[in-house]
């Protein structure tokens, strides 16, 4: 813990014992500050007021916020209302946005910490991709100023959370201008998981999970978020988007864009669940008083075990205009350019010359792919070994998933039995 750490810990301790922490922030306070900041009152058809009030609702009877939680919460909300209006207003003075085209979107996802970062980096090798960058999820607008000046902003808020959490970026290394998740425009409607990182907040989080059919607002905001970008370039892109988050919205997905490319990327789930759960305890640490580390392993597995089912009953089911795409971790970090060029060759894209070039300098320049040197143990989030294991088997089976070497083991692990080769999907390159 350092020592700004420690004061932190000591000003939340004496805020508690004054009652500054108890006030629950209220969404209506929010709205007006957002009109006010803008000069700005309508909000268009964006559906926010109802889970913007759950949300809110959540942290405060859930969560235990700090005195940097309580003030980031109230600032990220204001800003996601802000971007609100803001782009409301630009699609009302020009409403050839809407029209936009947004052609045959590429959606990576799969269990969290398995690759799609890496991939999704690899993708943009390509000049003829573009996915959305973390400066312009954060400040889309550019009322907000000019690109520079908020990429300046985004890297020194970026600077501000490392001294909060110092292993943020061993852990998920970005910049202002690195590849982001969906997660962060989807929050602007308030649908979005990307809250259920930051804050314990079982209520949101059920009430999200309750109705398949939630998801579909946020997605119809999301190529919203995408045409606003685009017409601001004037150029029509192939989209590259990656989220795991996306395992929980393929049928929203596949109502706002029928047209969707799905790649799945699959690693051994015991890997994933440490990686995860260590993650989301660093960034929850920060905002919350008290952060159950134990509990939160047993939180991950739950969640991504369904996401494994989510995946396997998409496999089976095929119901995209395209087969959707299967990669393994493994292919992915041994011979990228191959597994790269094994996607273009799936979707029926050519591979440009120079993209294996391009993939090759930035492995190169990126070794780990940025990330530092983490060492993660089971009982440090209530996680058995053997119980999960068991628990994803039949995920591992089903798409014939390598186990990786874990914690404290030498080698690799024996991988479970493999499905015969009529039940396997479709495999990448390398």
């Amino acid at each position: 813990m350092t020592i700004w750490t420690k004061a932190l810990r000591v000003a939340d301790r004496a805020a508690a014992l004054l009652g500054l922490l108890d006030k629950p922030l209220q969404p209506d306070d929010l709205i007006a500050i957002a009109r006010r900041q803008t000069r700005l009152s309508d909000f268009g058809d964006a559906d926010f007021a109802d889970p913007l009030r759950r949300l809110l609702a959540s942290i405060s009877a859930e969560s235990s916020l700090s005195l940097v939680g309580r003030s980031a919460t109230r600032w990220d909300t204001v800003r996601f209302l802000t971007n609100l209006l803001h782009i409301q207003a630009d699609m009302a003075r020009n409403p050839a946005i809407t029209r936009t085209p947004i052609r045959k979107p590429i959606f990576i996802t799969g269990l969290p910490r398995s690759g799609t970062t890496f991939l999704h980096r690899l993708m943009m090798a390509d000049p003829g991709n573009r996915c959305p960058l973390v400066w312009e999820t954060i400040f889309p607008s550019p009322a907000s100023g000019p690109v520079s000046q908020r990429v300046s902003r985004v890297n020194r808020q970026l600077r501000a959370f490392e001294w909060l959490a110092p292993q943020f970026r061993s852990l998920h290394p970005i910049d202002a201008t690195s590849p982001q998740e969906c997660s962060e425009i989807t929050a602007h409607v308030f649908r979005s998981l990307r809250f259920d990182t930051t804050y314990n907040i079982p209520a949101y989080r059920a009430w999200l999970d309750a109705d398949v059919a939630r998801h579909v607002p946020a997605y119809r905001f999301h190529r919203r978020f995408l045409q606003y970008l685009q017409h601001q370039e004037q150029a029509e892109h192939r989209w590259v988007l990656k989220c795991p988050e996306h395992l929980f919205a393929l049928e929203a997905i596949r109502a706002v864009y029928p047209d969707a490319r799905l790649i799945f990327v699959h690693r051994d789930p015991l890997k994933v669940l440490l990686s995860q759960s260590q993650l989301t305890q660093v960034l929850r640490e920060p905002f919350n008083r008290n952060v159950d580390a134990l509990s939160l392993g047993r939180l991950e597995s739950t969640r991504w075990l369904d996401g494994t089912r989510r995946m396997m009953a998409a496999a089976e089911a095929d119901d995209f205009a395209e087969p959707i795409h299967h990669i393994h971790h493994m292919d992915l970090i041994s011979d990228p350019v191959a597994t790269v060029e094994g996607a273009y060759r799936h979707f029926g894209m050519p591979f440009p010359a120079g993209v294996a070039a391009a993939i090759d300098r930035h492995v190169a320049a990126r070794p780990k792919g940025g990330y530092g040197n983490n060492v993660y143990q089971f009982s440090d989030h209530g996680l058995d070994e053997q119980a999960e294991r068991e628990r994803f088997r039949p995920y591992m089976i089903r798409f014939g998933i390598v186990a990786e070497a874990l914690p404290g083991k030498r080698g690799v692990a024996r991988p479970p039995r493999p499905p015969a080769p009529a039940e396997r999907p479709p495999q990448s390159a390398g």
